[in-house]
Formats: C-alpha cells, structure tokens, sequence
C-alpha cells in the first residue's frame, strides 16, 4: 500500500529538502544549472508517495505514463522466474531514478522493490517531454544519467562473470560507497545499509551462507565490517584494491554535457 507522503516523520528522511531541491542538486553535480533551468526542474515533479519495505514500487510489465524518482530509501530493481528464483540487477539509493527509461520504452521488463521504506516522486512523461524540448541542456543530463545506469549494469554483468566472490562483494562496497558520496550520504568512514543478507545475497548472486563466510573474511583482513544496518570501511585503499574498483563508469565529477 502507498499512502501520500504528508506526515513530519516522513518529512524528516528527505534530509530537510524538498524532493526537487534534492532533483537540482542531483544534477548540479554532474553540470552547472541554469536559472532557467532550475525553474524547469522545479516545475517537473508530482506529489512524493511513501512506499513500505517490501512493497512493488514499479511491477514487470507495467505500461508506465511517468518517471518515478527515488527521493529518499533503498530500492532494488528485480527480475524474476516462475518458480520463484529472483535476482536483483541493480540498487537504487536516493536521488537515483529508478525507471527513466520508460520515458521512451513505456512498459517495463522488470520491477522495482522497496528494500527499505522509500519515498519517490513522479515526472508524468509528458511534461518531461516539454521540458527536454524546451531545455535540451536538461534532456542531457537525463541522457547521461541513463549512460550511467547503463554502465553500472554492465559492471555487474561483467564482474559476476569474471571476478570471484570476495572481489565481487569488495567491489559491490566500493560502489554503493562512491554513490553515497554523490549523493552527499556518506561520511567517510562508511555508510548506512539497512537492507536484509537475504537481499544482499541477491545482489551478489550468492547464497546467505557463503555472503556469511565472504563478510568473515572482510573482516578477518580488517578491510570492512557490515552490522547492525551500517558499513564501516576500515581500509579503503584495501578495499579498492581487493576489488580492482575504478569509478570512471559512475561520471562522478562534474563536466559539461
């Protein structure tokens, strides 16, 4: 069930911003933003929804008439089998958008889950169109925003193909760090992951047993420590190293598009 978001509580996980004060500083980081343009984003998106760990933000199959932006929460996008096998092919932390490219493939080949309590907000399809139309410096920027979306599925691809389980959960760490970081969630010395073993076995693409022994051996190297909902990274350069983590494919620094 999703319920309006309205409540102070709820207020409260966005950080002290409204959604499209978080939207622009989304995209300030990766270009400069005009005045215009900051009017055109403010103009972009609906009403935040809350949406209940464990809930279907988006379903497989779904014929979308507008983009959902992940304002605060953990989500992860799911692909699915008959007998119900399920693997996760990418996470959504806040400030992602979870479906942009429904924009131009209207219905969707896989789902979206709230690992967390997350709050979203909608960009109707249409008034996105106008927008880009009328500010085609924005319609970049939700391109590279795609071509980013685009490289991290294939890192992941190529890693669970290629890259052992140790180096594989190192590397997932170094990722969802850097991400954290641009999206001003981090703090240095580690970061909040309030999701289950179960989901992160998901992510991985291996079973609750063997995560269990990969984190013991994070651990037993002093390279990091997951518990109680939070990372803690004990050394980085370690880490990096461990998973042989380059971040160009996360366009982490701001340049002109």
């Amino acid at each position: 069930m999703t319920d309006i978001y309205t409540t102070e509580r709820e207020h409260r996980m966005i950080a002290g911003q409204t959604p499209t004060q978080g939207l622009i500083a989304r995209f300030e980081r990766r270009d400069k933003i005009s005045p215009a343009e900051r009017a055109a984003l403010h103009e972009i998106l609906d009403l935040s929804v809350l949406h209940r760990a464990g809930e279907l933000v988006i379903h497989a199959g779904a014929r979308s008439q507008e983009c959902r932006w992940l304002v605060s929460g953990l989500a992860a996008r799911i692909s699915g089998f008959q007998c119900g096998a399920r693997s996760f092919t990418q996470l959504s932390i806040a400030g992602d958008f979870l479906d942009l490219h429904s924009l131009v493939m209207k219905q969707m080949d896989h789902g979206v889950l709230a690992l967390t309590d997350c709050i979203t907000a909608a960009m109707p399809h249409g008034r996105m169109i106008e927008m880009i139309e009328d500010q085609p410096h924005l319609g970049r920027l939700f391109m590279l925003e795609l071509a980013v979306d685009g490289a991290i599925q294939r890192e992941w691809f190529h890693r669970l193909g290629r890259q052992d389980a140790l180096g594989r959960m190192a590397h997932l760490l170094c990722e969802i760090e850097a991400r954290m970081a641009l999206a001003g969630l981090g703090d240095g010395s580690g970061f909040g992951l309030a999701m289950t073993q179960q989901d992160f076995s998901d992510c991985l693409g291996m079973s609750s047993i063997h995560v269990n022994r990969t984190l013991a051996e994070l651990r037993r190297r002093n390279l990091a420590t997951w518990r109680a909902g939070r990372v803690e990274i004990h050394d980085h350069a370690g880490l990096v190293a461990l998973a042989a983590f380059d971040p160009a494919y996360l366009r982490l620094h701001a340049t002109p598009v």
